[in-house]
Parts: structure tokens; C-alpha cells; sequence
């Protein structure tokens, strides 16, 4: 029976399906955030020398002395290796948002792919036979690298019959990292002395970062984050296919030169800062495709707040787990993505080989 017209004025209407999830998706937002405070926190308080999280915030605040070794502690030690981890965090996340859906493929990360060994192997070029031995001397390698192993992995991966598919383009980033890695580890141990500054960087590390290579790199992740944004929509076309992106007017080849650029960008200033971390890229993204569906501008906010506490929470980890040292946090990333990458792969049954 039809309610009478006098009982339905002044009723709210009833939110609609897209209304319900951009809520869903915005709430999904703040968590991440919420959780990214947390990490922050427990990444200035945690360590060899705990500081109690009042005294952290006394300190952060100025309300007590900088001259004390809790102070020290926070502000010299944890300070920059906490902006560091949010700054290459970012990066990775976005990065592996963008080459997800530009490949179309769920395996895609910037390890995986190969783009940040590449980076890795170009910095080892320029500290041994450039003379290069600063962080911010390290970056502009790493981008060269990161752009030349993005490149050659479309190349190797597309070749032939066929070619272009998640596995092929894969199995290319897996072998040209592992041959670059190879070649890295060579190059670093002939020469241990020249190289000792390199030889912590290059197992993903966020120990003794400073703020050099943090500022350094700062705007140009910004960047790649700003225009991932702009480009997520065009992303959300090409993800569906060549030609339903050519139906609704989107050109293909303009969206996968700027992709190259910005994963070039992301993960050639995140290796910069914090050196070769796998999976993280992967990870995030899944993880953020998971909560806010196939919505590229979601995953990508998402996933540019979820890489700095998947990363923060790594170097957490690695300080905890093996006292009086500390593990890596690529080590740490690589003992949980390893696992997720096989379970990635066993569900989606990954073809194209």
C-alpha cells in the first residue's frame, strides 16, 4: 500500500549504494591515518633505549630538555629515521598502486619489477667508479636506474608472442633484479671500504638515515604522489583495457609514459633514501584494493598512507626482535611479502607465461 504523501515530508532520504561506500571509503581513510599515528609513535618511543610516550610528546613539544640522552634519542636518532620511513613508505605504496594498474598485474611491485635494484645498481656505479659519496649525489643514479630498469622490464617482459603478461613482465623484473642485485653485491664486496656506507644501505635499511636524503628526495616524491592522484582516474580506464580506454577518450600511450615517470619518481627517491625494499609495493596496494575495491583514486590515497605504516612498523619489528641489534626492515618486509606474493599468486592463478 502507498504511504500517504503527509507521512513522507520531511523524511531524510535514504543514502544510495555510492553514497554508503565513499563513506566506507573515507572511513577506511581516517583508520589508516589513526594508524599512522600509531606507528609514528611507536617509532619515536621503541628501541635500545625506550622513552615513555609522554616524555616523547614533552619532547616533540619542547617541554623538556634537549639535553638529555631521551632527547637524543628522539630527536637526532628516531626523528629522521621516522620521516624517512614515512617519505620512501609513501613511495613504494603509490609506486606499486601505479605499475598494479598500468601492468594489469597483481604481482606488480617496484622490487619485483626489478626498478629498485636498478636504482641499487646505479648508485654502486656512481660511489665506485664516480666518486659519488653523498646521499643527495646518490639520488639523481637512483632515478636514472629506476627509469632504465622500468624501461628494460616493458622491454624484455612485452618481446615476442603474446608477451606483456603478468607473469612475463614478472619473471623479466625477477630476473633483471636478481642479476642486477648480483652484480651490485659483486661490485660492493670487491671493494668493502669504499663501499661501507653502501653496504648498509643496500639490505633496506632506515638505521643512520639523517635528514640529508630526506630532504633531498622529499619533493620529488611529492610530486609523484600529487600527479599518481591526478592520474588515477585515467588509470582506472586503462586498468579495464586498451580499448575501453580508447572508448572513453583516454590516450593509453600518454597514461603509460606518465606512469613510467612517476614510478620512476616514487621508487627511484624512496630506494634513494631508505635503499632496495621489496614488497612493500605489493603489499599496500592489495591490501588497499581489498578495503576501497577497484577504485584507483582510493587505492592510491590509500596506499600513500598504508606504505609508511607497513614500513614503520618493519623497522619497529627489526629493532625488537634481535636486542641489542637490530634486523633491516627490508629484511623484515622480505620475510612477510614473500609469503603474501605466493598466496597472491596460488589465488589469482597469475597466466599469461
Amino acid at each position: 500500500m502507498a504511504m500517504p504523501r503527509a507521512l513522507t515530508v520531511g523524511r531524510a532520504p535514504r543514502p544510495t549504494r555510492g553514497s554508503r561506500r565513499t563513506r566506507t571509503r573515507l572511513l577506511a581513510l581516517l583508520a589508516a591515518l589513526a594508524l599512522l599515528a600509531l606507528a609514528v609513535v611507536l617509532g619515536l618511543a621503541v628501541g635500545a633505549r625506550p622513552v615513555a610516550l609522554d616524555e616523547v610528546l614533552r619532547i616533540l613539544t619542547g617541554a623538556a630538555s634537549r639535553d638529555t640522552a631521551d632527547a637524543t634519542a628522539v630527536l637526532d636518532l628516531r626523528l629522521p629515521r621516522t620521516v624517512a620511513a614515512i617519505v620512501a613508505g609513501a613511495g613504494l605504496g603509490v609506486a606499486g598502486a601505479v605499475v598494479q594498474a598500468v601492468t594489469r598485474n597483481p604481482l606488480a611491485d617496484p622490487g619485483i619489477l626489478g626498478v629498485t635494484s636498478g636504482s641499487a645498481f646505479a648508485v654502486a656505479l656512481a660511489v665506485g667508479f664516480a666518486g659519488v659519496t653523498s646521499a643527495s649525489g646518490w639520488v639523481w643514479f637512483s632515478f636514472v636506474g629506476a627509469g632504465v630498469a622500468t624501461v628494460a622490464v616493458a622491454l624484455i617482459g612485452g618481446a615476442g608472442r603474446g608477451g606483456g603478461g603478468p607473469a612475463r613482465l614478472t619473471l623479466a623484473g625477477l630476473a633483471l633484479g636478481s642479476v642486477l642485485a648480483g652484480i651490485t653485491s659483486s661490485i660492493v664486496l670487491a671493494d668493502p671500504r669504499r663501499f661501507d656506507a653502501v653496504r648498509a644501505w643496500e639490505v633496506g635499511s632506515l638505521a643512520d638515515r639523517g635528514w640529508e636524503p630526506v630532504v633531498t628526495v622529499l619533493p620529488f616524491v611529492a610530486a609523484g604522489v600529487v600527479v599518481a592522484l591526478i592520474a588515477s582516474r585515467p588509470l582506472d580506464a586503462v586498468a579495464l583495457g586498451d580499448e575501453h580506454a580508447a572508448s572513453v577518450g583516454v590516450s593509453v600511450p600518454a597514461v603509460r609514459v606518465v606512469s613510467l615517470v612517476v614510478v620512476t619518481l616514487l621508487a627511484g627517491g624512496a630506494t634513494a633514501v631508505v635503499g632496495p625494499i621489496a614488497f612493500v609495493g605489493l603489499m599496500v596496494a592489495h591490501a588497499a584494493r581489498g578495503v576501497v575495491g577497484p577504485s584507483q583514486p582510493w587505492i592510491t590515497a590509500l596506499s600513500a598512507v598504508l606504505g609508511p605504516v607497513l614500513l614503520l612498523l618493519a623497522d619497529v619489528l627489526g629493532r625488537v626482535v634481535a636486542p641489542p641489534g637490530e634486523l633491516a626492515a627490508g629484511l623484515v618486509t622480505a620475510a612477510v611479502g614473500a609469503p603474501v606474493l605466493i598466496a597472491i599468486a596460488r589465488r589469482r592463478r597469475v597466466g599469461g607465461a
